[in-house]
C-alpha cells in the first residue's frame, strides 16, 4: 500500500535511479517530521499523484488509484503550485456514502522543496466541536429532564413521613420511590452514553465488525425483555457484511431498535431484524408488529428526549433517548438511520452502514488489528 511506502524505501535505498531521489528525499528529509506532526498528511509529486499518506487518511476516504478524489484539496493543491503560497482551508467532508455525519477539517497545503512535492496536513476539528457540543448540551439536558424524576422523589418521600403510621401507604410510596430511582438511574445512563458518543470518533480507532455477530449479540440482550411480554424475535440474515468501526456502539444501536421494537409492541406479537447489503451499503431493519407511529411525528422521533406517548414511556421506563442514540452511531459510522410507520400497523427502523472497503480491510491486517 502506499502508506507503507517507507519500508518499500529502506529495502530500495542502496539503489542509485533518479526516479527514486525524489521518494528517498521525503524519507529521510521530511518523514519523521510529518509523523511527528499532530495532524494527517498527503504528499503529492508533481504529476499531483500520492506517494505518501499517513495511516489515518484511510478514514476520510479520499484516496482511489493514488489520486486525491476531493476537489476542494485538489484546487488548493493547484493554488499552491500557482502562487507559491501556503494555503488554508476549512472544509467538511461525508464521513460515509449516506448519512449527515461529517469530518470537520482545518487543512494546510504547502510546498516541500524544489522538486515539485505538495504536502496536505489535515487537522480533524470534529472533536472539538463535540466536546463543545457536549458542554452546550449537558446541562440543558439535566435540567430537562432530571428535574421530574428528582421532583417526583421529594414529594414521595414527604408523602412516607406524613404516613408515618399507615404501613399500607408507606410500602405503596416506597415502591414508586422505587420506580422513580430506577427511571433516574436509567436516564443518568442514557446521557452518559449519549456524551460518550459525543466524544468518541469511531472511525479513528475503528475495527471490522461482523454484523451477523452483533445482531446476535444485541438479540441476546433482549431476550429476556422479549419472553416477559411472549414476542418472539427473529433474525433473517440475507448477506454477511462486515463495516468498519465501535463494536460495542452498533451492538448499542441495534439493541436500542431492538428494545424499542418490543417496547411498542403488544403481547404474543413478533419482531423481525434481517440484514442485507444493498448497493455497497449493509442495511439492519428492524420490524415490529406495534402501534406505529402517528405521521405527525415521523419528523421529530429520533430529536432528544422526544415521545410519541409520554405516558406510555414512563410505563416502559423510556428516557426518550435511546432512538437518538441510534442516529448519532449510524452518523457517526458514515450511514444513517431512517424510519417507516403506519399507525396501528407496525414500524420498521433501517440504519445502514457502509461496507467496509479492501483498502480498509488491508491496512486492519498490516497492523494487526484483524
Amino acid at each position: 500500500m502506499i502508506w507503507g511506502f517507507k519500508e518499500k524505501l529502506k529495502e530500495k535505498q542502496s539503489a542509485s535511479n533518479a526516479n527514486l531521489k525524489i521518494q528517498t528525499d521525503l524519507s529521510t528529509q521530511s518523514f519523521d517530521l510529518l509523523r511527528a506532526i499532530d495532524a494527517e498528511s498527503i504528499v503529492v509529486n508533481v504529476s499531483d499523484l500520492v506517494i505518501y499518506y499517513s495511516n489515518g487518511i484511510n478514514t476520510f476516504n479520499i484516496i482511489k488509484d493514488e489520486r486525491i478524489q476531493n476537489k476542494e484539496l485538489n484546487n488548493l493543491v493547484r493554488a499552491v503550485r500557482r502562487s507559491g503560497a501556503q494555503q488554508d482551508a476549512t472544509i467538511a467532508l461525508p464521513r460515509g456514502p449516506i448519512g449527515a455525519g461529517t469530518h470537520d477539517l482545518l487543512v494546510r497545503v504547502c510546498a516541500i522543496g524544489d522538486a515539485g512535492l505538495i504536502a496536505i496536513l489535515i487537522f480533524d476539528d470534529s472533536e472539538m466541536r463535540r466536546l463543545d457540543a457536549i458542554r452546550r448540551d449537558f446541562v440543558a439536558n439535566i435540567s430537562h429532564e432530571l428535574k421530574t424524576p428528582i421532583g417526583a422523589l421529594s414529594i414521595l418521600s414527604e408523602a412516607v413521613l406524613d404516613a408515618a403510621n399507615d404501613p399500607d401507604a408507606i410500602s405503596n410510596f416506597a415502591s414508586r420511590m422505587q420506580a422513580e430511582s430506577k427511571r433516574l438511574s436509567e436516564l443518568v445512563q442514557e446521557i452518559i452514553n449519549l456524551s460518550r458518543l459525543q466524544d468518541d470518533d469511531p472511525l479513528k480507532n475503528g475495527k471490522l465488525i461482523k454484523l451477523p455477530e452483533v445482531i446476535t449479540e444485541a438479540l441476546d440482550q433482549s431476550r429476556l425483555n422479549a419472553e416477559k411480554r411472549k414476542i418472539r424475535l427473529f433474525f433473517e440474515a440475507l448477506a454477511e457484511a462486515e463495516i468498519f468501526g465501535d463494536r460495542s456502539q452498533v451492538t448499542m444501536a441495534v439493541n436500542n431498535l431492538i428494545e424499542n421494537a418490543i417496547n411498542y409492541s403488544p403481547d404474543n406479537t413478533r419482531v423481525t431484524i434481517t440484514l442485507k447489503v444493498v448497493d455497497k451499503l449493509a442495511e439492519v431493519a428492524v420490524s415490529d408488529q406495534g402501534i406505529g407511529i402517528p405521521e405527525k411525528d415521523l419528523e421529530r422521533i429520533f430529536e432528544r428526549f422526544y415521545r410519541v406517548d409520554p405516558a406510555r414511556s414512563r410505563l416502559t421506563g423510556g428516557t426518550g433517548l435511546g432512538l437518538s442514540i441510534v442516529k448519532h452511531i449510524a452518523n457517526n459510522h458514515g450511514g444513517d438511520v431512517s424510519l417507516w410507520s403506519v399507525e396501528n400497523a407496525g414500524s420498521t427502523f433501517t440504519i445502514r452502514f457502509p461496507i467496509a472497503t479492501d483498502e480498509i480491510a488491508s491496512s486492519l491486517k498490516s497492523e494487526g488489528l484483524m
